[in-house]
């Protein structure tokens, strides 16, 4: 016969705790006795049965407040108890129903009526147990879709989006970058002329010896290509921000490529540098990076960039929350990247910030889905539970620690190869 446990018989009767005993344990279940109420709550808390034989009248507490009690645990209220009693009034029937149990067996006990019971109740909290499993199983994967669907879809149209803006940035850039070259050259020509112009400034009519002491030509003829230079900067900047966007966009194709973590790293930083500044009361954040030697790893890049958009916008978050709270004022916002490559087999990146950190308790929900921290409309509960499947799929593993008013701390360990 399958383990299920044991059954618990309470009866202050020996006679009846010795004849149950006997026609169950010939049944092959096996058997513990109490003869009351008290020694019956005090084995249940050491150890649950299976199903409970409770007798009704008892010296002490009777078995419908024994029953009361056992009920009022929610560790006990899967266990079946059926009433053993001489009182067969519909009165009684309905107040043990009500308690919790399960049904009755009318004294005096016909063995085979207690065997057919006890069986019936049994099968029926294993199917329970069983349905509840699977009720449990059954959701878990439908969240896990749900959050997977929801990821895909949040990807695809970020992706979309930021692709069109990175192509639409594009062709302007191009034309200002390949433009700027020309327009230095042309300045360097007028200024030669200009200069010779200067050169022979008594030669020159009276209208243009005017015109450049006006203008004032040596200021112009200095501050102009430092202008171009600017201008060219600028444009260099908008030209890293397009190739980061256009590589944080990237489209993952059905099998996993060399990618370069780094690569991905900086081109999310970029992307985030705007809240790096100095906001309100708190000071502009200070990123510490420091890079190891890492080979290229063998992932699907665009989920990777959501996985670190994802936790570095929270560790910013978390900054500023812990500057709105004022304990930002005896400390600079840091946030501190780090990657290594500690065996042949994985790399590590550390993502560390020193903000408004998690309690024990937040910890220990942060990856269920919709769970969120924020205020309604500034947090989708997904960011960390997206993160955290991305790892996994990768075969990799997403620790995060953190203590309240300290800061927060995530480890990410990635297979190198697939």
């Amino acid at each position: 016969m399958q383990d299920i446990g044991f059954i618990l018989i309470v009866d202050d009767n020996p006679t009846n705790l010795s004849v149950l005993s006997q026609t169950l344990k010939g049944a092959g279940f096996a058997v513990r006795v109490a003869e009351d109420g008290e020694s019956a709550l005090q084995l249940v808390e050491r150890k649950q049965p299976a199903l409970i034989l409770l007798d009704v009248q008892m010296p002490g507490i009777d078995g419908f407040e024994t029953c009361k009690q056992l009920k009022s645990n929610p560790k006990n209220q899967g266990i079946p108890i059926i009433f053993l009693t001489a009182l067969t009034d519909v009165e009684n029937k309905v107040k043990g129903l009500s308690l919790g149990a399960v049904d009755y067996i009318s004294k005096p006990f016909e063995k085979q009526e207690v065997l057919a019971r006890v069986r019936v109740h049994l099968q029926l909290k294993q199917l329970t147990e069983t349905l509840e499993q699977q009720v449990a199983e059954r959701t878990a994967i439908l969240e896990k879709a749900q959050v997977q669907l929801v990821q895909q879809e949040k990807l695809s149209s970020l992706g979309q989006l930021v692709t069109g803006i990175a192509h639409e940035l594009n062709n302007p850039i191009s034309c200002i970058v390949n433009n700027i070259p020309l327009a230095q050259d042309y300045v360097r020509d007028l200024a030669d002329i200009l200069t010779l112009c200067q050169t022979y400034y008594e030669q020159l009519p009276i209208p243009l010896q005017e015109a450049i002491l006006t203008a004032d030509l040596d200021f112009i003829l200095k501050d102009l290509p430092q202008l171009l230079n600017s201008m060219k900067l600028s444009t260099d900047r908008i030209k890293d921000i397009s190739i980061s966007l256009r590589n944080f966009a990237r489209s993952d194709s059905l099998t996993k490529v060399l990618f370069n973590i780094h690569e991905s790293l900086d081109s999310t930083l970029l992307i985030l540098s705007h809240r790096l500044k100095p906001l309100g009361e708190r000071a502009a954040i200070q990123l510490v990076k420091e890079y190891g030697d890492l080979p290229l790893v063998e992932c699907y890049p665009g989920q990777l960039n959501q996985v670190f958009m994802n936790l570095l916008a929270n560790a910013i978050d978390a900054l500023e929350e812990a500057g709105q709270q004022g304990q930002m004022k005896t400390r600079i916002p840091t946030l501190k990247i780090c990657t290594s490559q500690p065996d042949t087999q994985s790399i590590l990146i550390r993502i560390s910030d020193n903000g408004i950190g998690m309690t024990e308790e937040i910890l220990q929900h942060v990856f269920e889905p919709l769970f969120t921290t924020k205020p309604v409309g500034q947090g989708t509960g997904l960011g960390l539970v997206i993160a955290y499947q991305i790892i996994e799929k990768h075969q990799g593993k997403l620790n995060l620690y953190s203590t309240p008013g300290q800061g927060t701390n995530l480890e990410i360990w990635l297979p190198i190869t697939a």
